[in-house]
């Protein structure tokens, strides 16, 4: 677990890098970036362009629908060591993986109707933030950490991240107004996210009582602060079935998104055997052989746990990396070639100094 000040202000950072990749994005009106990058390329090595964005993409997506299994089998590990007679074995997470996994397949081969109300995820989480924020300010109450604590000195120690913004472009065939609503949604998600993050951290790190006891908590740092504000495991297992139905929510709508990069790329002939994960199926009218691919390697990221934990989380952490190089790329070769290579019509334009300083922002804050 990084510092306290460091969560906070890693945040806020985290925030402004993806605000401008975000903005950069938000100015390629495509359903993916291998699509702008195809266009704005120069015609010798547009191709190669393009298909080395596209498989950084899907390689993107794939590994980052693996983190929402990974999250919430942790906090169903994480409830389970209340009880002292539990032991853990190295099978349990990986078992946990596969049925949020095959959740996740059920609900986007076979429910498909049920996707439009995913909208409910927003209400629950932002339920969630306010319930727990409310809940464990009120019962630590007076017993606080001090300003200095949490908003104190910065050390360059952790990182913070946020991605995935982009996932309302990867189904801009299917939302009404694109040109107006991608744009507008993406910039929302991350705002959204930096404003409700930013309150939810400092309102957990008051709660601290020992920052060691967080650190070494054999149930997590997120159990171990709801127990020293409710000092109720029972309270604190409530609480933390918001975050745990959440990634429920998030696995669902993450393999959603990477299936639909998947078929788009195979659709393009971009994969081996395209044809065959292009097919869409005729009685569910979902592209079942992508969504397999798909769950497919999220199965095979969770018995990884299997062998090293710290292998899956390097696989996950590297899905961040990837889906930022395949935002930067597009406005970085518009740059390069003089912002002369937008489409007419966009409805978003920033202008030629912010798209400079968003491009080095955004290559510095990847590597």
């Amino acid at each position: 677990m990084a510092p306290s000040y460091q969560l906070i202000w890693g945040l806020l950072v985290a925030g402004i890098f993806n605000l401008c990749l975000s903005a950069s994005r938000a100015e390629f009106l495509a359903a993916y970036q291998y699509h702008s990058a195809a266009i704005i390329s120069w015609k010798r090595s547009s191709r190669a362009i393009s298909y080395i964005t596209g498989w950084i993409n899907v390689c993107g997506w794939v590994a980052l629908s693996a983190t929402g299994p990974l999250l919430g089998s942790t906090f169903v590990i994480n409830i389970n060591l209340f009880h002292p007679a539990y032991i853990t074995q190295p099978w349990h997470q990986p078992l946990i993986c596969i049925a949020f996994a095959l959740i996740a397949l059920a609900i986007n081969a076979f429910l498909t109707r049920l996707l439009p109300y995913t909208k409910a995820a927003f209400f629950w989480s932002v339920a969630g933030f306010v319930i727990i924020v409310v809940t464990v300010l009120a019962c630590a109450l007076p017993n606080f950490q001090t300003g200095k604590f949490v908003y104190g000195q910065l050390i360059n120690n952790g990182a913070f991240a946020l991605t995935g913004f982009d996932a309302t472009a990867h189904v801009i065939e299917e939302i009404p107004e694109p040109r107006r609503q991608e744009p507008k949604t993406m910039l929302y998600c991350i705002g959204i996210g930096i404003f409700t993050g930013f309150i939810f951290l400092s309102g957990l790190l008051f709660c601290i009582n020992n920052i060691d006891d967080v650190i070494n908590a054999s149930w997590g740092p997120l159990l171990q602060i709801f127990i020293d504000a409710t000092k109720s495991k029972a309270g604190s297992t409530c609480l933390v079935i918001f975050p745990l139905l959440c990634m429920v929510f998030t696995t669902v709508t993450l393999v959603c998104t990477s299936t639909r990069m998947s078929y788009a790329f195979a659709r393009d002939r971009g994969m081996p055997s395209s044809r065959f994960f292009a097919r869409v199926h005729p009685t569910h009218d979902v592209p079942l052989n992508a969504l397999f691919w798909t769950v497919g390697w999220v199965m095979v990221f969770g018995c990884i746990f299997l062998g090293s934990s710290r292998t899956f989380n390097a696989i996950t952490s590297a899905s961040v990396v990837a889906l930022g190089v395949t935002y930067a790329i597009p406005p970085g070769i518009n740059v390069v070639r003089g912002r002369a290579m937008l489409l007419p019509g966009i409805a978003f334009k920033v202008g030629v100094l912010w798209t400079i300083s968003t491009t080095i922002l955004q290559y510095k804050g990847l590597f």
